[in-house]
C-alpha cells in the first residue's frame, strides 16, 4: 500500500482499512503458527501497512485539531 494512496482517503476509510489489515494480520499470524504460512514477507509487509495507516491517521486527527483551534 502507497503512502500517496492513503493520504487521498477519508479517516472513515482508513479506519475501514486498519480494521481490515489487522484481521488480516491475525490471520496470517495463525497459519504461521500451524506451519501454513505462504511467507514471511507478507506478515512484514501487513506490519508496515498498518503503521503507515496508524501514523497518517495520527496525522489527520492531529491537523484537524490544530485547524479547529485555529477558529
Amino acid at each position: 500500500m502507497k503512502t500517496k494512496d492513503i493520504r487521498t482517503m477519508v479517516v472513515n476509510e482508513i479506519d475501514s482499512k486498519l480494521v481490515e489489515l489487522k484481521d488480516k494480520l491475525f490471520k496470517q499470524k495463525f497459519q504461521k503458527t500451524l506451519g501454513q504460512a505462504e511467507s514471511p514477507y507478507k506478515i512484514r509487509q501487513t506490519k508496515r501497512d498498518i503503521a503507515k495507516l496508524m501514523t497518517i491517521l495520527a496525522e489527520m486527527r492531529s491537523q484537524n485539531g490544530k485547524d479547529a483551534k485555529k477558529s
